[in-house]
């Protein structure tokens, strides 16, 4: 896949960088015998977000061993810290959610070069009490989408800074920035031909990099 041929499908830009070790790249068979839920998370809210499109093409095209639940992040109040004595029952579920997940998923646009303030929001509730965090130890992965060319370069590496800190072993590669991806979609949601391909290998190498780290 080029960047060439993405462009015809409407889209500007796209990288990926596949490791082929770590599965066959366009197949969604796996040996693996554990399911792992996993965790993911939208960074933009809006109903007919491409982000969203994304995460609910990759639930589709997940291999065996991966289960994907999309978790509602808007309703979550501003963290305060002054109210986590008696904290709301939305930091609660919240954190319920992601500490009985397997691992955890990011799909996030980029605002202002940087993370949608509703996705470090969450961030932020999940990691609080102090020592309580839910993030800890979870295999995560960060895939980005936009409609302009670099495909949320910066909200990707900004939010792998956070989740070094909270001790998420992040998975390196495939890099992945969907770049033009207003047009990646149908209207029904479904990737386009060029899209897909690429879909499918990040979330093969994530299934694999879960697989991997459940097992240490």
């Amino acid at each position: 896949m080029n960047t060439d041929s993405v462009k015809r499908a409407g889209c500007d830009a796209a990288r990926i960088i596949y490791n082929y070790r770590h599965l066959k790249p366009d197949s969604r068979e796996s040996s693996m015998s554990n399911v792992y839920t996993i965790a993911v998370l939208v960074g933009s809210l809006r109903k007919q977000s491409i982000n969203r499109k994304v995460a609910m093409a990759l639930a589709e095209l997940a291999p065996a061993n991966l289960k994907l639940n999309i978790i509602e992040i808007g309703d979550l109040p501003l963290y305060n810290e002054d109210i986590d004595a008696a904290p709301p029952a939305a930091y609660s579920t919240f954190r319920q959610q992601v500490s009985s997940s397997d691992a955890v998923l990011f799909v996030t646009p980029e605002y202002n070069r940087s993370v949608p303030g509703v996705l470090k929001n969450a961030i932020d509730v999940g990691s609080r009490p102090y020592g309580k965090s839910a993030w800890s130890g979870k295999p995560g992965a960060v895939i980005s989408a936009s409609p302009g060319a670099i495909g949320g370069f910066g909200a990707n590496h900004h939010l792998r800074q956070s989740l070094v800190f909270l001790d998420v072993p992040c998975m390196q590669q495939p890099e992945t920035y969907l770049g033009g991806a207003g047009s990646a979609f149908d209207d029904a949601g479904k990737p386009s031909e060029a899209i897909q391909p690429i879909l499918q290998k990040f979330i093969n190498a994530y299934g694999a990099w879960v697989e991997q780290h459940k097992k240490v």
